[in-house]
């Protein structure tokens, strides 16, 4: 135990005890009480007793004050090593990072790419000139009030009294308010117009969602569609051809196929595709192993490779529906390669066809096997949570229409052969269909009660092009769909719901709102103050929003504000690719398989092991465990490769962008601007250093 002194303890004496305790390598310092009244009776005091207390006192007070900064040298000292050892590891993560750049894509123009990039630069060194300007400026007398600037100050004083510093910084002044102002203002304008316009079509979905429960409204099968499959008279049981379209994917390739021949319908109902397009050979021989196994065991399984791989999961869709068998199925379901149906998936949707002739499309929503792996997976849960519990249902149950997910879902192949079928002209075959089958009169109905498990990226550069591809297709749909809309023989509203709130307010505006509005107009407001952001559009409306998008996952409260702060950090990938699909750039045609991390949930596996196949052939089991073997020591391999993180180039340019405009806002005191912009610019940084999910081998 440190040794410790109790000063003054002999003895009545007055004033402020302190006990110091020397604990190496830091002091700690007690006060054990308060000083009396006495200390302050000069008047009754004798003189010696006075001036004894007042140097007792003031060794006190001595104490006190180096022993707090001692604290507070302490405190700067951890703060100024946690600095230092932050600007270690981005240098490090800097040197042993690669940059987006770096990234080769035969589809992608480099051109295009670093155009939106060089932009994005200009307007970070012009913030980073123009904040050494105003930081001049404000040491030499500019003080303004936030943001309104004292003009009077500027014409008042004649300028002849002046040096040129500020007869510069005047000029540069009247510039401001006369013309770069009013267009800035204008914008700022515009795009608070259109961010109150797609808030308040969210608020009317979360509306719409709010009454669906307090109704308990949701679709219901006929009564007589649904019978128990052992009695096999009553009972709805039409001939389902069931789709695994995948590619170079396996890690998931047992999960899924397992998952298929377990669904409960009968044997001679059901028909399963395992369309393989990829191009590893290693992968293709244990494909095909694990359909031989379920073939021996007794399900109707075929394995389907294709040569020539054109129009990635479209083309092989199309591909698929080609054979001369698809002609003696009704229904079509379709499963990406990480998706695992409950065995009873198509007794919960195909019913729901009976009798209904004019429904095209039964979609499930997903469910997330690793939605709580990291940081990443949980912000998208929360937006594919309130994608499909208020998005989906919202516009099913009112609408009987929305966007085919493209997995987890089950097609009339009757509406798939009226709507012209699988198209390979965009990289959303899935909405390209819907919209087509919507245009042809077919209704679509959304169970938000049917789950089916799958995978979301856990990392970043995976999500990131995962985005890409959802942010840019639909703007390509929109350019060729956009002529056939106006000239389909539906009603007006339709029409109306089809080109505005489907594709321009959800697909075009709300991209570039976000971008626009957050990440460029508010950093420039900062260095233009005569143009204004009220405090409302950039701290209460967003807040309120992104309430409203998580009230549908109540367990990620907690995680609000980095939601928020990620929905406007992911804005420049979305802004990027809705670009590129509004103006057919190289990128829109990229396709890039997202990356699969191969987890089961608890349950599947147990439930894959009861039913593991017990007969095989006895000529493939060497070649199996030769290739089971070669995978494993593949993975060994994979696993003792150093993961490295991307540096994204963008990000990080608007990272200190946004930083740059905090140290500005300073200056004109405007708090929550400042701390907006601090806390996005950090976010920004922390994406751009990929210091988010999960790194990449």
């Amino acid at each position: 135990m440190a040794p410790s002194f109790d000063l003054w303890a002999k003895g009545s004496h007055k004033g402020t005890p302190v006990v110091v305790k020397m604990e190496n390598p830091n002091w700690s310092m007690f006060e054990l009480e308060g000083p009396s009244e006495d200390d302050f009776l000069v008047g009754n005091t004798p003189t010696g007793s006075r001036e004894k207390a007042r140097g007792k006192n003031a060794k006190q007070l001595t104490w006190v004050l180096l022993l707090k900064a001692h604290r507070a040298a302490g405190c700067l000292t951890s703060i100024g090593s946690a600095f230092f050892s932050l600007g270690s590891a981005i240098r490090l993560r800097v040197a042993s990072g690669r940059t987006d750049a770096d990234s080769t894509s035969s589809n992608e123009n480099k051109t295009v790419k670093t155009r939106f990039y060089n932009c994005i630069k200009v307007f970070l060194w012009l913030s980073l000139l123009l904040l050494g300007f105003e930081i001049a400026a404000y040491f030499k007398g500019w003080h303004f009030d936030a943001p309104k600037l004292q003009l009077q100050y500027v014409f008042t004083s004649p300028y002849g009294v002046r040096d040129v510093f500020d007869w510069v910084y005047t000029r540069w002044v009247l510039i401001r308010v006369e013309y770069l102002a009013p267009p800035l203002q204008f914008l700022s304008n515009f795009c608070i117009v259109l961010f109150l316009i797609q808030s308040l079509d969210r608020l009317i979905l979360c509306l719409g969602c709010f009454w669906i429960r307090l109704k308990k409204i949701k679709p219901i099968p006929k009564q007589d569609a649904v019978a128990d499959l052992e009695s096999g008279e009553n009972g709805f049981f039409p001939m389902v051809l069931v789709q695994i379209p995948m590619c170079n994917e396996k890690e998931v390739y047992q999960q899924s196929i397992g998952a298929v021949c377990n669904l409960d319908w009968p044997k001679s109902k059901i028909l399963i595709q395992i369309l393989d397009d990829s191009d590893d050979p290693t992968t293709q021989l244990l494909i095909k192993e694990e359909v031989h196994k379920w073939q021996q065991e007794g399900a109707n399984i075929v394995y389907r490779h294709r040569i020539i791989r054109d129009g990635y999961k479209a083309g092989n869709l199309k591909s698929a529906m080609g054979c001369s068998y698809v002609k003696d199925c009704e229904f079509v379901a379709i499963f990406d390669a990480d998706f695992q149906p409950t065995p009873d998936f198509l007794k919960r949707t195909v019913p729901h066809f009976k009798d209904n002739e004019d429904v095209g499309l039964v979609q499930a929503r997903w469910s997330f096997v690793n939605k709580d792996e990291n940081l990443l997976t949980r912000l998208q849960n929360i937006n594919l949570a309130f994608h499909f519990e208020v998005e989906q249902q919202v516009n099913g149950i009112f609408l009987n229409f929305f966007g085919f997910n493209g997995t987890a879902g089950v097609w009339r192949i009757k509406a798939l052969e009226e709507s012209g079928g699988w198209l390979e002209r965009t990289t959303v075959e899935d909405m390209d269909i819907a919209v087509r089958a919507h245009l042809k009169g077919w209704k679509f109905v959304f169970l938000n009660d049917v789950e089916c498990q799958c995978e979301v990226p856990e990392s970043y550069e995976a999500y990131r092009k995962q985005q890409h591809r959802w942010h840019s297709g639909p703007m390509q749909l929109f350019r060729l769909c956009l002529p056939d809309i106006i000239r389909a023989k539906i009603s007006v509203w339709k029409k109306f719901n089809l080109i505005f709130l489907f594709f321009l307010l959800r697909k075009l505006i709300l991209p570039f709102y976000s971008f626009t509005l957050f990440c460029i107009i508010l950093p420039m407001t900062m260095f233009i103050p005569e143009a204004e952001l009220p405090a409302w559009v950039v701290c209460y409306i967003p807040a309120t929003m992104s309430f409203l998008n998580i009230l549908p996952a109540p367990k990620s409260f907690p995680f609000i504000v980095p939601y928020l702060l990620f929905e406007n950090t992911m804005s420049v990938t979305k802004f990027n690719a809705m670009i590129s699909g509004l103006f057919q750039l190289g990128s829109a045609y990229e396709w890039v398989v997202t990356k699969k991390s191969g987890r089961s949930s608890e349950g599947d596996l147990v439930s894959l092991v009861e039913k593991k196949p017990k007969h095989h052939r006895v000529g493939s089991e060497p070649n199996l465990e030769e290739m089971k073997a070669d995978l494993q020591q593949e993975q060994e391999q994979k696993a003792r490769k150093k993961k490295h993180n991307r540096i994204y180039t963008k990000e990080l340019s608007l990272a200190f962008l946004l930083l740059t405009a905090s140290a500005r806002s300073l200056l004109s005191a405007q708090g929550i601007h400042f701390y907006f912009l601090l806390f996005q610019g950090i976010s920004f940084l922390l994406v751009g250093l990929d210091l988010i999910g999960e790194q990449v081998l």
